[in-house]
C-alpha cells in the first residue's frame, strides 16, 4: 500500500511524529501530502531553538496554534546581544542586525495570525522589547501562560501590559530579565492579585543604565558625602 493511498486523518497522524524539516521534506514529494503539510491543525505546537529557525518555511502559523517557544541558548547572546546598545563595539552590532529584528518581525506575525495561542516562552530573546510582548498580550487574549527569560530589553513596562491586557494569563515569570524592578512587580501584583507571578532573580540583578545617567550619579556623589 502507497503512503497516498491513506485517507488525510492517517496521513495528519503519521505527519504529527516527524519533527518540521522531516514535514518539509516530506511535503516536498507530491501535491498531497503538500496539502497534509499545510493543514493548520498539524501546528498547535512550535518549538524553535535559535532565531535562524524563523527564516525557515518548515513550519506554517495558523489559528491552530496553542504553544510556542523560542529558546536561544548560545554563548553569543551573553558575548554579544546581553550588551548595553551604547556599549557595543561596531563589530559587535554588525552582528546584532543580522538577526536583531528575527524575533520581533515573527512575533508581528503571530499576532495576526495566532488569535489562539494560549503560551508563549520567549528564553534568550535578547532584542524583543516591551512593544512587542504588549502587542501579542493585545493580539493573542487567550493567552494563559507567559514565560519571559534572560529578555535584557523587557523592562516594567512589560509588567504593565500584562496587567492591562493579559486579562486571562494564569501565570506570567520574568526570569533573569534585569531591567524588571520590585516596584515593578508589586505594582502587577496589585494589579492581577489571582494570577501566579514569579521572578527568579530579576529584580536582584543590576538594571542597565544609560552613560549620562552614570555621569548624574557621579556629580551628585560628591554633595551627597559632603553633606553627610
Amino acid at each position: 500500500m502507497h503512503l497516498t493511498q491513506l485517507n488525510r486523518e492517517c496521513l495528519l497522524h503519521l505527519f504529527s511524529f516527524l519533527d518540521k524539516d522531516s514535514r518539509r521534506s516530506l511535503s516536498l514529494t507530491c501535491r498531497q501530502l503538500r496539502e497534509v503539510f499545510l493543514d493548520p491543525c498539524l501546528w498547535n505546537l512550535l518549538h524553535f531553538s535559535s532565531p535562524c529557525q524563523l527564516r525557515k518555511d518548515n513550519f506554517v502559523l495558523g489559528p491552530s496554534l496553542r504553544y510556542l517557544t523560542i529558546c536561544w541558548y548560545s554563548s553569543r547572546v551573553l558575548q554579544v546581544c546581553n550588551i548595553e546598545d551604547w556599549l557595543k563595539s561596531s563589530f559587535q552590532k554588525d552582528i546584532c542586525s543580522k538577526h536583531e529584528s528575527l524575533v520581533s518581525n515573527f512575533l508581528a506575525q503571530v499576532c495576526h495570525m495566532c488569535p489562539n495561542l494560549l503560551s508563549l516562552t520567549l528564553s534568550g530573546c535578547a532584542h524583543i522589547t516591551d512593544l512587542d510582548v504588549t502587542s501579542v498580550l493585545r493580539s493573542c487574549r487567550k493567552l494563559r501562560s507567559l514565560h519571559l527569560e534572560n529578555c535584557v530589553r523587557i523592562t516594567d513596562c512589560s509588567l504593565e501590559g500584562v496587567a492591562v491586557h493579559g486579562g486571562h494569563l494564569e501565570e506570567a515569570r520574568v526570569d533573569f530579565c534585569r531591567n524588571i524592578t520590585q516596584a515593578g512587580l508589586q505594582s502587577c501584583k496589585e494589579a492581577r492579585p489571582v494570577m501566579r507571578l514569579s521572578a527568579e532573580r530579576s529584580a536582584d540583578m543590576i538594571p542597565d543604565s544609560k552613560p549620562e545617567e552614570k555621569v548624574q550619579l557621579r556629580r551628585s556623589l560628591p554633595k551627597v558625602l559632603q553633606f553627610s
